[in-house]
């Protein structure tokens, strides 16, 4: 068989591969927002066929009025959003110290921040609880069940690799460019501001997206910090829609559909960003 031949079968067959994980993994998705069309009792039934002639939509209505989604949206979009704003300022920041000052400890400390993503996070969910009750009854100030808390542990959480992400990125920037700012008269903060954070901006955008897609999809620490609807975040407003409408299949999914699909939707809007700054960070460091 000629070279030639053999790379287009090897292309055809990872083509082939590739096209069925794509299949496997969407799949899932594609029947959630179909079975969602189907009333409780075609569902309970067993959906025999892909046809569907009289869709649902009125099971969106009936869970929208069942539960108000419109709270659970507005928290998580406050929650996230502060949270991306604020890891992905930290991240920026250390990202660059660590991708371009050598200072003592500065390899220790880049791989400290690498390490704390070996540690399982429910190890962590006591010792934050008993730390925010602490200082509600030291300080008088309250932490759980409040927007800053679950802002404050978010934060915490996603600024590590957050940096480790944006100083790989940062290490593949040259230092030529910021070398010749210098010799044009820039200090080093005028370098970074005006020449190396545009550059940066396919990286900020990947970094970004994921803090704000992991803290969205987040549940254990937001169902035990938080106690009420005012607080409480999509997945935990999921988490109590099943337990209290468990056997009604097509408004679970309808709710599921609703809180995926537009996630979905701004990832595809972004993936070019995200692709790009993911990758930016392995060409070299």
């Amino acid at each position: 068989m000629s070279t030639h031949r053999k790379r287009s079968v090897s292309s055809f067959l990872l083509t082939s591969l590739t096209w069925m994980i794509v299949i496997v993994t969407i799949f899932p998705i594609i029947w959630m927002i179909f079975t969602s069309l189907h009333s409780n009792d075609q569902i309970l039934n067993g959906i025999t066929s892909f046809s569907l002639t009289k869709p649902q939509w009125v099971n969106y209505i009936n869970m929208w009025d069942t539960v108000n989604f419109a709270i659970y949206f507005r928290n998580s979009l406050l929650i996230c959003g502060a949270t991306t704003l604020l890891a992905g300022t930290f991240a920026v920041l250390a990202g660059y110290a660590l991708a371009r000052f050598d200072f003592p400890g500065s390899k220790a400390f880049s791989m400290s921040i690498i390490s704390t993503q070996l540690i399982p996070g429910i190890m962590f969910l006591f010792p934050i609880y008993l730390m925010f009750l602490w200082i509600k009854n030291t300080f008088g100030l309250p932490m759980i069940n409040t927007y800053w808390g679950m802002i404050l542990v978010y934060t915490a959480f996603y600024t590590p690799i957050s940096i480790w992400i944006m100083r790989g990125f940062f290490v593949s920037i040259p230092r030529d460019l910021e070398e010749s700012a210098a010799i044009d008269g820039c200090s080093k903060f005028q370098a970074f501001y005006k020449i190396i954070l545009p550059l940066s901006v396919p990286g900020i955008i990947a970094t970004g997206i994921f803090i704000f897609l992991t803290a969205w999809d987040e549940l254990l620490f937001a169902w035990v910090l938080t106690t009420s609807s005012d607080v409480q975040t999509i997945p935990v407003g999921i988490r109590l829609f099943v337990g209290q409408y468990n056997t009604r299949y097509d408004l679970l999914m309808a709710a599921s559909t609703v809180v995926t699909v537009p996630v979905m939707v701004v990832f595809f809007m972004t993936q070019k960003y995200f692709i790009s700054g993911m990758t930016a960070g392995a060409v070299k460091g």
